[in-house]
């Protein structure tokens, strides 16, 4: 019997009348389109991610009695917080369309609700941080402090559940393991920022942040791609690819150098702060960068579609 035979054969085995059709669109045209985001969207990420985990270490930091350690966060926060603004505002385009995000409360939205924590955490962060610095209405400055703690775990995480609510493949099918992978990220960053700012005495709860946080980021970056499977090409091909070895080198490298610095080792702590921030932002990059090169490859939205359709089939 012939290969054709065979193959026919097979096909009939499985109920299919046809053979298999390949991972093709008309005209070669991609069958979704690329996100409209630029490359402020990224860095919008990372800083945002930032000051939503300084400012609850801030708060931790001040209910201890270090000082320190909480005007170092506090700085860190009102300075992620106000970078972030102007990041978001440049890649919409026209300032008034942050404006009109804001006529909407709607909670199912990650949009919406990342809209409107990063609308009340801004004057918060920021007044909490100048109000630390100038030592002026310290009785205003705590309460904005207290208000941006809260609020500011969500700006962590809802930009990972923003991205997972899309259409484009390796981001939509990695929707379980997004969010965590930019909360390990924002907590590696935001313990670095604040080791680098503080003494190395008064540094200790940073430090342990920064390599909780890597640990984090780390686990969740590689159970997401295990889960991905074939989808998870993009981590280790073109951009995407060469940011998301270096994020894991900078992030393995840093927390290693944060874990052994301890008190007295100043330059350990420096050296591992920046590579934790620098890993912190290319994981970003590297997200934002799979996401494209995902969207323009058919197979990456056909395959899902076909083994869920294969699943749900009697």
């Amino acid at each position: 019997m012939s290969a054709r035979s065979n193959g026919r054969r097979r096909r009939r085995d499985r109920g299919l009348m046809v053979p298999e059709a390949e991972f093709r669109s008309y005209y070669g045209r991609p069958i979704i389109k690329e996100p409209a985001w630029t490359l402020e969207v990224p860095w919008y990420f990372f800083t945002g991610g930032l000051a939503g985990a300084s400012a609850p270490l801030a708060v931790a930091a001040r209910a201890t009695g270090n000082q320190r350690l909480a005007s170092s966060a506090l700085t860190v926060a009102g300075a992620g917080i106000a970078a972030s603004v102007p990041l978001l505002v440049s890649d919409l385009g026209r300032p008034e369309r942050f404006h009109h995000m804001l006529r909407v409360f709607k909670p199912t939205s990650p949009m919406s609700m990342g809209s409107w924590a990063l609308a009340a955490m801004g004057p918060a962060a920021v007044g909490a941080a100048v109000s630390d610095r100038l030592g002026i209405l310290p009785g205003l400055g705590r309460v904005a402090e207290v208000v941006s703690g809260v609020i500011g775990p969500s700006l962590c995480t809802y930009t990972g559940a923003l991205v997972a609510n899309t259409a484009v493949p390796v981001w939509h099918e990695a929707r379980r393991e997004l969010p965590l992978v930019f909360a390990g990220s924002a907590l590696a960053s935001a313990g670095a920022a604040s080791t680098l700012l503080t003494p190395a005495a008064e540094a200790g709860p940073a430090r342990r942040l920064a390599v909780v946080g890597a640990l984090v980021e780390l686990g969740a970056a590689g159970a997401m791609e295990r889960r991905l499977g074939e989808l998870a090409e993009p981590y280790h091909q073109g951009p995407a690819g060469r940011y998301a070895r270096l994020a894991r080198g900078c992030t393995a490298a840093g927390a290693a150098a944060m874990a052994a610095a301890g008190s007295r080792r100043r330059w350990a702590a420096v050296a591992g702060g920046g590579l934790l921030l620098a890993g912190s932002a290319l994981e970003r990059l590297a997200v934002y960068k799979a996401g494209f090169q995902s969207a323009r490859d058919p197979k990456y939205v056909v395959k899902p579609q076909r083994a869920r359709l294969e699943a749900t089939s009697p």
